[in-house]
Formats: C-alpha cells, sequence, structure tokens
C-alpha cells in the first residue's frame, strides 16, 4: 500500500478505515497526537515521539491505548505494510474514548488509538520560508500536544492568503512557536532557541539540534526573545517533524536573516546526515 491506516484494530487504506461517530476526539479534541517521518519504512526518532506522546497522555488524564513496546509495535507493523521506501508521514492519536456526548470523562470508556501513514516529501532546504507575526492567543497549555488545533489552523489560513509559509506566533512580544513549527535563531554564532515551557511544545527536532550543537561544538542560548530580535537575527530556522531545518527569508513582507549560510549549512547538513543514517537499513 502507499497510504495505510488504522483504527482500534482496523487496517486498510486511509479513505477505508472508519472511526465512530461518538469518538470525543470528534466532538471535544479530547486526546493527543505524534507525528513522525517514516523513511525506508523506519520510523526516525521513534523513542523520542513516544516519550513526548506518554507524557500529553498523562498530562490530559488519558489511559494509554496499549503498553508503549506494544504500541511501537503496532507503529512499526503499519509502516511495515508500505511498499515503498519513499518518505511518509506517520500520525498517530489517542483519544479519552468513543461514549455519548458529556463534558465529564466518561466512566467506562477505553481510550482509542488512530493511526496513519500516507507520502510526504521534506521539505526542500534550498526553499526558505516567508513568515508572518500572529499574536499567540492560544491556552496555556502549548506543553500538550492536544488535538485542540484550532488557533493554529486560523493562523495558518492566515499566513497562506498573505503568500507566506508558516507564522510566528508572540505573546506581548515574546516568541513562542510557529503553527506547526518550533523556532530558532542564529546571531553571533549561537544557536539561540526559547525555553521548552507551557508556552512551548517540546520539539523533537529542537532536542535533535541543541545535542547536535554540542557535538559540532557549536554554542547554544535557551531563553525567550521577541520579535525584534527575530527581525535582526542572523539566520532564522523553523524547526519541525516534516522540514527538519528551514531558514527563512522574510518577516511580514520584510527580509530577514541570510547572514550567516556557512553555520546555517552546518547544522542542516548534519541533521540531514543523521536522519539518513537512521532512516537506512
Amino acid at each position: 500500500m502507499k497510504d495505510i491506516a488504522y483504527y482500534d484494530g482496523q487496517i486498510g487504506p486511509i479513505d477505508a478505515v472508519k472511526a465512530p461517530i461518538t469518538d470525543r476526539g470528534l466532538y471535544f479534541g479530547d486526546g493527543v497526537y505524534e507525528a513522525a517521518m517514516v523513511r525506508d519504512q523506519r520510523i526516525f526518532a521513534l523513542d523520542d515521539h513516544l516519550d513526548r506522546f506518554f507524557s500529553s497522555l498523562s498530562l490530559l488524564r488519558i489511559e494509554p491505548p496499549m503498553a508503549r513496546d506494544a504500541l511501537a509495535a503496532v507503529l512499526c507493523d503499519l509502516v511495515a505494510r508500505l511498499d515503498t521506501t519513499a518518505p511518509h508521514i506517520l500520525y498517530w492519536q489517542s483519544t479519552r474514548g468513543a461514549a455519548h456526548r458529556q463534558h465529564a470523562f466518561p466512566a467506562h470508556a477505553k481510550t482509542t488509538l488512530m493511526a496513519f501513514a500516507e507520502p510526504c516529501p521534506l521539505d526542500r532546504r534550498d526553499r526558505p520560508y516567508k513568515l508572518l507575526t500572529v499574536a499567540d492567543t492560544r491556552f496555556l497549555h502549548c506543553n500538550i500536544k492536544t488535538l485542540n488545533l484550532i488557533p493554529n489552523c486560523m493562523a495558518m489560513q492566515q499566513a497562506v492568503e498573505a503568500g507566506c509559509d508558516e507564522v510566528v506566533f508572540h505573546r506581548d512580544g515574546r516568541v513562542t512557536e510557529g503553527a506547526h513549527s518550533s523556532l530558532a535563531l542564529l546571531r553571533d554564532g549561537v544557536f539561540c532557541t526559547p525555553p521548552a515551557d507551557e508556552l512551548v511544545l517540546p520539539s523533537i527536532t529542537r532536542k535533535h539540534l541543541l545535542a547536535l550543537c554540542e557535538q559540532l561544538g557549536v554554542p547554544t542560548r535557551v531563553a525567550p526573545f521577541t520579535v525584534d530580535e527575530l527581525r535582526t537575527a542572523d539566520e532564522i530556522l523553523l524547526l519541525a517533524t516534516g522540514t527538519h531545518c528551514i531558514a527563512a527569508c522574510s518577516l511580514d513582507g520584510q527580509p530577514i536573516g541570510g547572514k550567516d549560510p556557512a553555520l546555517l549549512d552546518r547544522l542542516q547538513t548534519a541533521y540531514q546526515a543523521m536522519f539518513d543514517q537512521l532512516t537506512t537499513r
């Protein structure tokens, strides 16, 4: 299969596998999700994604759908059924269960598990992003990877309509993250990234790049920065599962970055090499 889906034991093409209308993810967004890149039928950074998935479940008091090893086996079996080695995105989510609508947790609902894999080429690193600033009005638990993404969707549509590729969320000037990316910048040879607090999703790509910087001898700084600091940075980086490390070339229609291409290329090359090594049989 070129794509494949799973819902509580059902397996088949994405358009064939169905979820019940009473799944709490449909009417409350009462669940969490993860997404990982797949290449050559291997899941990149699966342990890191499982760590964050189980942390999100715990923070929302949702029972895991199964033990960690069993979940990993389900996901690996799913991607093993793909009939291509091309890059895919593997998405999975769990909700609190399928139950008739009530706001309080249903007493006897069983946690659901849905997953699917479909083709998803990585974004080209030679095509930098155009960014749009958007006030961050999301809730105060952005560290949980929940299904509640309406603010992200609305902001991303605003970016698309402005001819941009991603947004820069900010709260009173402090940069938090993008609609589907983590943000970092390069200044004077230092890799700078916001702290992973309740306003920011703990990005796995960010985690990997901090480790790569240590290996490469690149200094790092984990601290908040502002929109104005973003505008004057040497380079602005968008970090995400489906992009790895993409530079930005404009913010609100004004040129940005482009001042340290050598360090940018060094980090991008190192990340791609790690990805290739870990997704080659």
